[in-house]
């Protein structure tokens, strides 16, 4: 497994940010390789389970999503099965009139990339990723 870990410090209550982003509907928003998000059903525990399509160095991955933890306004872990095996995990941190978005996503590369591309491309693709949803997530929460 593989590990992003990325944090941003937002001018926005934790209630905000959370909500945000706890709907899977905003990916679209702030995931700049995430092409659709359908099936979403919200689960009785909280969080959702959703399908995605994404598109990643010209190959299209898609799978499904499911929240395996939830406390509202503090955390969510998000697993990922299908072409594209990973997991998220956010949390929510208040921080004098801000929040502090903390993620974590461990996920293996797909097997058709590594046929495609080198390892460290890969890898630095999904750097480049993450530091773009988080600047979109404090973009769009604080405006």
């Amino acid at each position: 497994m593989k590990t992003v870990e990325r944090s941003v410090l937002v001018q926005a209550p934790p209630e905000k940010v959370f909500g945000y982003l706890n709907d899977p509907h905003h990916l679209l928003e702030i995931w700049p390789s995430m092409i659709d998000v359908t099936n979403v059903e919200y689960l009785p525990e909280g969080g959702y389970r959703y399908h995605w399509l994404y598109k990643m160095a010209g190959v299209r991955f898609e799978g499904d999503s499911r929240t395996i933890e939830f406390e509202p306004n503090k955390h969510i872990v998000q697993k990922n099965t299908g072409d594209f095996v990973s997991t998220f995990d956010w949390k929510f941190i208040p921080e004098n009139g801000y929040t502090k978005i903390w993620v974590k996503a461990e996920y293996e590369i797909p097997k058709q990339l590594l046929t495609k591309l080198a390892e460290p491309f890969i890898l630095k693709l999904n750097e480049r990723e993450a530091d773009f949803v988080v600047a979109n997530l404090k973009d769009r929460v604080e405006t």
